[in-house]
């Protein structure tokens, strides 16, 4: 694995890429706050930060089909539910949501919904208004994805691939592999718009993303991704979470960071962190975003995790800084300066 990926690997445009990443990688990561969520609620399985507000947009995938808003556990406050939305979905669309992957843009909520192997549980990418939560349009997966997916093993993960600036597309990842590919292997879907055509109106387009290398020594899922565009014409990375649970009760979270695949190819990837390690309680995490910006030049991460309406489990959110030795911040300052 690559251990000092800036700026050797990365080159110019990635300052704030690499701020994000620990450096050396090995360093890892340290837990600036990890706390229970206030109830009602639970099934947290994806996580949102609204950068216009500051706000913590979480993913519920409880039947009832919820999604609020919080404010950020900063400095030590318990985070709060500040507003409260029911995805409203028609029995013709589907008879019950499993709500798992999230990108907020504009007003409007894109989720992935996991499938359970029968018509009445199809996995779809939705789209939903922040208005009042009412469904706007519904995609089915690639016939591949439908026909491959194991039930209740995806799609678990979304988030936009595109930069803000662009026309929208989206990354969509496999829980698990597919029935019809290796073992060791996730496959990521893209769905797009091309030149002329309106998410608001038109239907998108899918194409395959290549595949990542599952971690080895067990049941392991992708759980969500995050995409991190550098400056210039550099291809992004992937900071990816992952999650195995083994009985009784016992949970295991991993990062790994990638490189975006190409078409057929498969990835390995660059780095990878156990959490656990790092402090981060045992839980179910479900939900990876960037965070807020704990200091100037300091970006973070910031997880969810998903109690399963266990009473053994919790709720929890977390936030993460990356640990980054002096020598990193010099050299980051000079190529600033340069």
């Amino acid at each position: 694995m690559t251990d000092w990926l800036p700026p050797l690997l990365l080159g110019p445009g990635w300052g704030l890429i690499s701020q994000l990443l620990p450096c050396p990688l090995a360093a890892g990561w340290t837990v600036q706050q990890d706390l229970p969520l206030p109830g009602p609620g639970g099934g947290y399985s994806a996580i949102q930060i609204e950068p216009a507000t500051h706000r913590v947009w979480l993913l519920s995938d409880l039947p009832e089909g919820e999604l609020s808003s919080w404010t950020l556990p900063l400095e030590g406050r318990q985070p709060r539910r500040i507003r409260s939305l029911q995805l409203q979905v028609p029995p013709s669309v589907t008879q019950q949501l499993d709500s798992e992957g999230l990108v907020i843009e504009a007003d409007q909520a894109w989720i992935a919904t996991e499938g359970r192997r029968s018509p009445e549980r199809e996995p779809q990418l939705l789209r939903f208004s922040l208005s009042n939560g009412n469904l706007q349009a519904s995609f089915p997966l690639p016939p591949a994805w439908q026909q491959g997916l194991e039930s209740n093993a995806g799609p678990e993960s979304l988030a936009r691939l595109s930069r803000s600036s662009e026309p929208l597309a989206l990354l969509m990842a496999a829980e698990r592999p597919l029935r019809q590919d290796p073992a060791d292997q996730v496959r990521l879907l893209r769905w797009h718009w091309p030149a002329g055509r309106d998410p608001q109106r038109d239907p998108p387009e899918t194409s395959e993303q290549g595949a990542l290398a599952a971690p080895a020594g067990g049941d392991w899922g992708l759980t969500d991704l995050v995409v991190l565009h550098p400056a210039g014409p550099q291809p992004p990375l992937l900071l990816t979470l992952w999650r195995r649970y083994q009985d009784p009760l016992q949970w295991s979270n991993q990062l790994r960071l990638y490189r975006l695949p190409r078409a057929q190819h498969l990835e390995q990837p660059l780095q990878q962190w156990d959490l656990q390690a790092s402090g981060l309680t045992p839980e179910n995490w479900e939900g990876l975003s960037m965070g807020p910006t704990l200091s100037p030049g300091q970006p973070s991460l910031m997880l969810v995790s998903d109690d399963n309406r266990n009473p053994f489990q919790t709720s929890r959110l977390a936030l993460l800084r990356p640990r980054r030795s002096s020598q990193c911040t010099r050299e980051h300052a000079g190529s600033e300066r340069r």
